[in-house]
């Protein structure tokens, strides 16, 4: 069997309620701020949930032209914002690039909702004749990495993944996988959502998901605590450079991580409640970690699913102590959602941000809000500050709507020769 090529990240974009590029994020992750408010993007008056992790003060023009920003889909231009920063800094010149070996792969739960909304309510009120005629192609699930590759003529593989919350760590994944087996030399990937909508606020929070708390938006996301009470909505982009370890070192890129570990698995179970005794995320946990050709005890650090929802928590706490037995209570375990809110598909790919910077860094940011312990949630969640921590491996966790589990592993790079 041919030996599989390695894979690091050299590039990192993203937009989010903490910031328009990845070092704001970075420092307000590590400075333990929210970015959670209440909703500004339409009346909220009507709904259970008032609050959610908005991007503000967004002008996307730097990169997209007025004329196409008319026409796409908000979840399309966070993407193309963020993987303008990420090629940014990858510093990679496609003008010397073969375009076919360049792919495009992200991630995005439910696409262009923010069109289609406007577009509905258009219909009913002036006819249906009204509605655009860009509204399928800027709609449809596969627009952003679309866009993408139209924007910078990439002609490898451009497909989107969508598996709900696990979306854009599918994406990565898949797109690691491409690259250790040849079909790709680099690959933009992550993820994108943009669904801080009426219907979609309204849809979540019928289903109980959404908290309440209303009152202290900067409180309401506590993951693992005992007092947490539901997630809260985000959106943004997470967009990461994947590119094949040779290919990066005979340019001198700059390697934040290796991708050393893929794990992915179903629970078959339920389409929102987690399997009740995390079968599926515990196996994708162990795949991840055998994949790496690691020992558990390896991993330094857990970027957390954490959503703050009653259920989840409590699973992955018990996945994890699973996997990991005694030495789960001694690996910090934290959760960026704390502070952004859940982005749904985009928040594996910030997640993987995250997770290349403390590795890269040696820091670890904490989980926001942590202030009742709770019985059932034992672990380490590294409460309310960041850490300095020497970061070998990192894992970061993915549980979806659906019974989609996705585990990655980062790493520091070792054994070049």
């Amino acid at each position: 069997m041919t030996k599989k090529r390695r894979v690091v990240i050299t590039g990192l974009g993203s937009v989010n309620s903490l910031g328009h590029n990845v070092a704001q994020l970075w420092k307000n992750l590590l400075d333990n701020k929210s970015g959670i408010d209440t909703i500004s993007k339409f009346d909220c008056a009507e709904h259970r949930c008032k609050i959610a992790g908005e991007v503000k003060d967004f002008d996307p023009t730097s990169v997209i032209q007025p004329r196409d920003v008319r026409r796409l889909d908000l979840f399309t231009q966070y993407a193309l914002y963020a993987t303008h920063e990420a090629i940014e800094d990858s510093k990679l010149d496609f003008a010397k690039e073969n375009p076919l070996r360049v792919s495009v792969n992200l991630g995005s739960g439910m696409g262009g909702m923010t069109l289609v909304e406007k577009q509905v309510q258009l219909a009913r009120e002036k006819g249906f004749r009204r509605v655009a005629p860009y509204t399928i192609p800027s709609a449809m699930l596969s627009a952003a990495s679309s866009e993408v590759s139209i924007k910078y003529g990439f002609k490898g593989m451009n497909f989107t993944a969508s598996a709900a919350c696990a979306s854009a760590p599918y994406a990565i994944g898949l797109s690691a996988r491409m690259i250790q087996y040849g079909d790709a030399d680099i690959v933009v990937s992550g993820g994108t959502e943009a669904i801080i909508t009426p219907t979609t606020m309204a849809g979540f929070s019928s289903s109980r998901a959404l908290s309440k708390r209303n009152d202290e938006p900067k409180k309401a996301s506590r993951p693992f605590d005992k007092t947490r009470d539901g997630f809260v909505m985000g959106e943004g982009a997470g967009i990461v450079i994947l590119e094949e370890l040779e290919h990066a070192k005979q340019r001198n890129a700059k390697i934040y991580a290796e991708v050393v570990g893929v794990g992915w698995g179903a629970d078959a179970y339920h389409i929102t409640a987690p399997d009740q005794e995390g079968k599926g995320a515990e196996y994708a946990m162990n795949q991840a970690i055998d994949d790496a050709q690691i020992q558990k005890e390896q991993i330094s650090y857990i970027n957390a699913h954490g959503t703050s929802t009653k259920q989840n928590d409590v699973i992955e706490t018990m996945a994890i102590k699973k996997v990991f037995g005694d030495y789960a209570y001694k690996i910090p375990v934290s959760s960026t959602k704390s502070m952004i809110g859940h982005l749904i598909g985009a928040a594996g790919g910030i997640e993987c941000i995250v997770c290349a910077l403390s590795v890269f860094h040696n820091k670890i940011h904490g989980t926001a809000n942590y202030e009742f312990p709770d019985p059932d949630c034992d672990l380490d969640y590294v409460p309310n500050e960041s850490r300095d921590l020497d970061v070998q491996y990192a894992m970061s966790n993915s549980f979806a709507f659906g019974g989609s589990n996705v585990s990655l592993v980062l790493g520091k790079l070792q054994n070049e020769n």
